[in-house]
């Protein structure tokens, strides 16, 4: 499956590190692309970089998911825009298709930065979440602030109300624009994680960022992480939770530029 890509690089040719690997940027659940403009935009100014929305997200093509499939539809994208080895950057979900990708065909990926979510399964999923959105019942017509009182019954919670929103289609006939029904149908598959065969790691520059507050990343996931990414390092980002790179999206852009930079 070819996913949407959303490409920018150095205005002026010459502004592009010659010969340094494109980065790519993978949201996470019911996320797109656009999500993450604001780092895209900081790293294209002297780098080739692709935000993809991932399978049933954003524009791109709906299907059931799990993470060797996703992370084939990921390397599958990239072969097709030529953009590899790459380094990728993923925020939870799009950190666990990163991460199968660079276990499954290491020398596809130059460096991977991992945002707030451990190779394991965590149990702090959305399939709650999920189920709830596909009983929204939709009037004729809506506009954005009709949206945001719909959904008000099922998300009180401001943030992730407004996470949902993005993926609401308005006007006539509005409705769900992602591929919800089969994000809900592939839910285990997507709080889970996949089996990896034994002896597969990577060996390549690997840096985990963990939210301060967030239960995602904890001291009982190190030894795994360091069996299948034996050269990462871990950094926390202090007043932040599983969303780190919105609550403190200033030190999340010096964290991953440094890193891009370094390697």
């Amino acid at each position: 499956m070819l996913l949407n890509v959303i490409e920018r690089g150095p205005e002026e040719a010459s502004g592009q590190d010659a010969g340094r690997p494109p980065v790519v940027l993978l949201h996470g659940l019911f996320g797109r692309a656009r999500n993450l403009g604001f780092f895209q935009r900081r790293l294209a100014r002297t780098r080739r970089t692709l935000a993809i929305d991932l399978r049933n997200h954003g524009a791109s093509p709906h299907g059931l998911m799990d993470y060797n499939t996703m992370s084939a539809d990921l390397l599958d994208t990239l072969a097709h825009h030529n953009a590899l080895p790459a380094t990728l950057v993923g925020h939870s979900m799009g950190g666990k298709v990163a991460m199968t990708l660079a276990l499954m065909r290491p020398g596809m990926v130059h460096s991977l930065l991992v945002a707030d979510i451990p190779p394991a399964r965590t149990g702090h999923g959305q399939f709650g979440l999920g189920e709830q959105m596909l009983h929204v019942s939709f009037p004729p017509y809506l506009n954005r602030a009709g949206a945001d009182m719909l959904l008000q019954h099922y998300i009180p919670n401001a943030d992730v109300r407004a996470l949902m929103l993005q993926n609401i289609r308005v006007g006539e006939n509005p409705g769900w624009c992602i591929g919800l029904r089969e994000i809900v149908e592939s839910m285990p598959n997507v709080e889970s994680w996949p089996y990896i065969p034994e002896g597969y790691s990577y060996p390549g520059p690997t840096l985990f960022l963990a939210g301060e507050n967030s239960p995602y990343i904890r001291p009982e996931h190190y030894m795994t992480m360091r069996r299948l990414f034996p050269n990462y390092r871990l950094e926390l980002i202090e007043k932040a939770g599983h969303w780190l790179h919105v609550e403190n999206p200033e030190r999340f852009a010096e964290l991953l530029e440094n890193f891009v930079e370094t390697y």
